[in-house]
């Protein structure tokens, strides 16, 4: 049965007025773009985030410069790093013929790799810096007495990254010292929380 003209006038501005509408309010895409905005975000977050932390490296040395370094590692290793099974007190890097490694970092073995795939937990591994970055570290560390340690490990844009640093050891009471003005930072924060609570 055919609509008469003023009957196809009528259902025109009625789905002209449902789109209209739909427009407005960006259903269903504006459900749908938070949801990919929702994904991303937590996407980013996993993919940077921190996975090991050298707490003793900050106690026990003063930290000069830090530097961000490459690793090479293999796939095994990579999945162990991503479910955090890293340690770093032991660690340090030095040079070896114009390249950087780093040693006694425990990368745990991954529960699901055997044989050929396995690797060694306490091996050495090679950082990746440009020459340049290694022989300005390499000098200073001749003429200042410094040391490399690493500070953490973590993933950035999904890659796995080192922070290394330039490090002078702490005598004992130079680590006293610091571990004092941290107190002393730590009270300072609590009494101002309090305060504000108060107020």
């Amino acid at each position: 049965m055919a609509c008469s003209p003023i009957c196809c006038n009528t259902c025109a501005v009625t789905v002209s007025v449902v789109w209209v509408l739909i427009a407005i309010s960006g259903y269903p895409y504006a459900e749908t773009n938070d949801m990919n905005a929702q994904h991303k975000q937590s996407e980013r977050e996993h993919l940077d985030r921190v996975v090991a932390s050298n707490r003793k490296a900050r106690h026990d040395y003063t930290i000069i410069d830090v530097v961000e370094a490459g690793i090479v590692l293999l796939g095994s290793e990579v999945k162990s790093v991503r479910s955090g099974q890293v340690q770093l007190a032991d660690a340090y890097a030095h040079v070896v013929n114009g390249e950087m490694w780093l040693d006694g970092i425990h990368i745990a073995s991954y529960a699901f790799a055997h044989g050929v795939g396995a690797h060694e937990p306490m091996r050495r591994r090679k950082l990746l810096l440009h020459r340049e970055q290694i022989r300005r570290m390499q000098d200073r560390i001749n003429k200042e007495r410094l040391t490399i340690v690493p500070l953490e490990v973590r993933f950035s844009k999904g890659r796995v990254k080192v922070d290394i640093a330039l490090a002078k050891g702490r005598q004992k009471a130079d680590r006293r010292q610091a571990i004092a003005k941290k107190e002393s930072e730590l009270e300072m924060r609590r009494e101002a929380g309090r305060q504000k609570k108060q107020g």
